[in-house]
């Protein structure tokens, strides 16, 4: 199928499934899910729905020999992760709210790529080297920045249960010692792979850019978010470090991540424009 049909047919699974659990789980004011999660026809239909996705991120991001990349396909990866990672918890955990928050969002994005077609064109896409870090780099950013939105939802919905007062969308969240397991898993798997993205960039660096490491302010906050996310997940492991302890972190790391290099050129060529 052409790519410019795969985006329009992952975004429109999305709303379909996103209006069908709205429907279905939301009755009146209050949550009211029926018991069991999703059934079999829902999570066989998400995962269409993310295979579509998956191959339409594929094919705009390779081109031939050349990759290209860009804000928009930036956002569509990490709504694909999202929504990927809520599928496969939602067979340990009830995910009905994460996902009806998560699918109008993925459907959007899932559409970006397709809207705004220009990206920038990779140089040394052709080293299968180059390949491996650029994808590592982009799918830790991708789960940082999952991470962090997803502490910012911990601390919103934290807030609202201490005021007494929780709006119905944040009500059908799942618990928040859930939500905060969830945040750990997707911090452990994005500091693997920020590590194997420093450890490539700094044996690699020559090969894949043409230039010896350079230790500069990008190299800088790019240890530093990797010193703060380690710092972390020590913590949790050792003194069990967990509530508004652990959102703090994880939004610090974060921060010193987007002032980052991170191998992959993706804070400058993509946020800054540079």
């Amino acid at each position: 199928m052409p790519a410019i049909l795969m985006h329009p047919l992952a975004a429109a699974l999305y709303a379909g499934l996103a209006v069908h659990l709205w429907r279905t789980r939301w009755r009146g004011p209050l949550l009211d899910q029926p018991s069991g999660g999703l059934g079999i026809g829902e999570r066989s239909l998400l995962l269409v729905a993310l295979i579509a996705h998956g191959v339409s991120l594929r094919m705009a991001i390779f081109d031939g020999e050349s990759m290209r990349f860009g804000f928009a396909i930036a956002l569509s990866v990490i709504l694909w992760l999202a929504i990927a990672l809520y599928w496969i918890e939602s067979f340990y955990a009830r995910m009905e709210g994460l996902q009806v928050l998560g699918l109008p969002a993925a459907s959007v994005a899932a559409m970006l790529p397709a809207i705004f077609s220009e990206a920038h064109v990779l140089t040394n896409a052709g080293s299968m080297a180059f390949r491996m870090h650029f994808l590592m780099a982009m799918l830790a950013y991708s789960l940082f920045t999952l991470a962090a939105l997803h502490a910012l939802l911990m601390a919103t919905a934290e807030r609202g249960l201490h005021r007494g007062r929780i709006s119905p969308l944040l009500a059908g969240l799942p618990p928040l010692l859930t939500m905060e397991a969830l945040l750990f898993r997707l911090i452990h798997v994005a500091f693997v792979l920020l590590t194997l993205t420093l450890i490539s960039g700094v044996f690699f660096s020559e090969t894949l850019f043409g230039k010896a490491l350079t230790f500069n302010h990008k190299t800088v906050f790019a240890i530093l978010s990797w010193l703060i996310f380690a710092a972390l997940l020590t913590g949790r492991h050792l003194r069990g470090w967990r509530g508004r302890v652990a959102l703090r972190w994880t939004l610090a790391g974060f921060a010193a991540l987007l002032l980052a290099y991170v191998g992959s050129r993706f804070v400058l060529e993509v946020i800054l424009g540079r």
